[in-house]
């Protein structure tokens, strides 16, 4: 079968960004498909390409499917109008390619949901099946963060219902997803989570610490996005209300609040920043650490509505994790258990989880191991990336 995979946001292990797409798209291959990536030029993404664009556009073989990337920069630093612009601009160059080649099937993989006009346009066209994938409900999210306006939302509303009425199949990341699916419409929806990558995040990988870090300190790292979906100022007020001097916050990442985060934190001695880091990179950070943060703004849409990639990795390097939201992360957490939640907005108790997870090696290493064994029990990605090949094979 011959797929065009549409992920604007694509990215390779060498990048610092989440690679569900391209740990799905080798799965395919492996099954014996013809997979086509389209993308574009995200920010900390590596698609695997080199030299120079024509056109627009560039591409070649990446492991063992071919990727096409166009020349649309996108990132979470630009301004609202310009990565509409992007999203608006990767959907028309997508959908020329979906015109023009030779395929059997589309997988739209959002955000952003403007992935779903290239899809709905070849159905139409050429009557191709597709299927829609849901990392983040849109408008659902940018409306409970009050993102855009009125307008904006309805225009995204008919979209999305249209996206999960007309797919074969819709893949929803959480069940919180699937129920918005279902409600507008989608007739065959999967929830299908982030999984782990078990073989490059782990105890196995050797640790690495950042220069500067003392050999004994205590290191609670995030590792993310840097917006205002993320609530990072909750980690700016925790590392104020701390008392031991041996514990570090360390923030790993780039976004458009990193230089007022920056600002507000510059008094702190215990915060420390570096920028985002390739998978490889990560994983040597992560064990050489004691904690690993989850952290999201207090929007309560968040609570079912977000599968946080960061988490996955966070279990598989085997962490122990604090994260400040309810939901579906909250329950990852309590079952084995292998983590602590706190209330979401209360800095002072995000704090106190922090201190008492660093006061207690003991503890961390039962935790940390515990999510180790329910990311190889529950999350393992080749376990997950078979049953994504099934639900795409079903769809066709």
């Amino acid at each position: 079968m011959r797929i065009l995979y549409l992920h604007q946001h694509f990215s390779t292990p060498g990048g610092a960004t989440a690679t569900r797409s391209f740990a799905m798209a080798r799965a395919l291959a492996a099954r014996g498909h013809a997979v086509t990536v389209a993308c574009g030029g995200y920010e900390g993404a590596e698609t695997g390409l080199a030299g120079p664009f024509q056109a627009g556009r560039r591409e070649g073989a990446v492991d063992a499917f071919r990727v096409v990337e166009f020349a649309i920069p996108c990132g979470n630093r630009q301004r609202l109008g310009a990565r509409g612009a992007a999203f608006l601009r990767y959907a028309a160059r997508a959908a020329g390619l979906a015109l023009r080649g030779r395929f059997d099937l589309v997988i739209a993989s959002s955000t952003p949901l403007s992935v779903a006009l290239p899809a709905l346009l070849t159905r139409h066209v050429r009557a191709l099946p597709f299927v829609f994938e849901i990392r983040d409900p849109w408008p659902e999210l940018p409306r409970a963060m009050g993102i855009g306006n009125p307008g904006l939302w309805w225009a995204m509303d008919r979209l999305a219902d249209a996206a999960c009425r007309q797919a074969s199949a819709v893949i929803a990341l959480s069940e919180g997803m699937a129920e918005t699916a279902r409600t507008r419409g989608a007739r065959q929806v999967a929830v299908l989570p982030n999984g782990c990558d078990l073989g490059l995040f782990g105890p196995h990988v050797p640790p690495w610490r950042p220069e500067g870090i003392p050999p004994d300190a205590i290191l609670a790292v995030y590792a993310g996005a840097h917006g205002p979906a993320n609530g990072l100022g909750q980690l700016i007020e925790a590392a104020a209300h701390l008392r031991d001097p041996r514990i570090l916050v360390l923030l790993v990442g780039d976004g458009a609040e990193k230089p007022r985060l920056r600002a507000a934190a510059a008094t702190l001695p215990n915060i420390r920043w570096l920028d985002p880091l390739p998978k490889l990179r990560l994983a040597r950070l992560l064990a050489g650490s004691q904690i690993a943060l989850q952290c999201l703004a207090p929007v309560p849409a968040f609570a079912e509505w977000t599968s946080p990639n960061k988490l996955m990795d966070y279990l598989a390097a085997g962490l122990p994790v604090i994260a400040n939201c309810g939901g579906r992360a909250a329950r990852l957490l309590e079952d084995g258990p292998c983590g602590l939640t706190t209330p979401p907005g209360d800095a002072a108790a995000l704090a106190a989880a922090i201190g008492a997870l660093a006061a207690d090696p003991v503890r961390r290493a039962a935790l940390g191991r515990a999510g180790r064994a329910q990311a190889e029990r529950l999350w393992d990605r080749r376990l997950l990336a078979s049953r994504f090949c099934d639900i795409i094979e079903a769809a066709a």
